[in-house]
């Protein structure tokens, strides 16, 4: 589904089409794009990834100064974090792209950061990019949005524990 290189002034690779297509075959960006199942399964495997690492980490370095429930907590208030900054990068990403499919106009470079042009996409590019951006990545960022507050969320239930020990 990729465009046809000739009919457009921008360039392939800043053509937000394509741009759409490089990350969403991306390492990092394409588990988001999985269906519900599969994405709770990749977040369960990171957690408990990110549990025994940062565990171990935590365990190591604080274990004499800090008792074994405020290690537990500071672990999960740690792995918290990380989830919390990897869905904010998710919804930066996919935000970017959904803002260039819904634009009617395209800013791009030719050459360098010197020549930016203005591309104002045709009725069918437009029609064609907004569809995409509405069905396909709208979807997406309510999921980065929703999953972002639910770490915040855990995120602050586990801070006023540490507090409580």
């Amino acid at each position: 589904m990729p465009s046809i290189k000739k009919d457009f002034p921008v360039p392939f690779d800043q053509q937000p089409l394509n741009e759409y297509l490089e990350l969403k075959k991306s390492c990092f960006f394409a588990w988001s794009t999985y269906d519900i199942k599969q994405y709770i399964y990749i977040i369960l495997v990171l957690f408990f990834c990110l549990f025994i690492i940062c565990g171990f980490l935590v365990f190591l370095f604080l274990f004499n100064l800090l008792t074994l429930s405020k290690l537990l907590i500071l672990n999960f208030l740690l792995i918290d974090i990380i989830f919390i900054f990897i869905f904010i990068r998710l919804y930066l990403g996919w935000s970017y792209i959904i803002k260039r499919l819904l634009s009617a106009t395209i800013f791009y470079e030719e050459s360098g950061w010197y020549d930016g042009q203005v591309w104002i996409k045709t009725a069918e590019n437009l029609t064609r990019d907004r569809l995409l951006g509405l069905y396909q990545i709208m979807p997406l960022l309510d999921r980065m949005k929703y999953s972002c507050i639910i770490f915040c969320i855990n995120f602050v239930l586990h801070y006023y524990l540490y507090s409580l020990f």
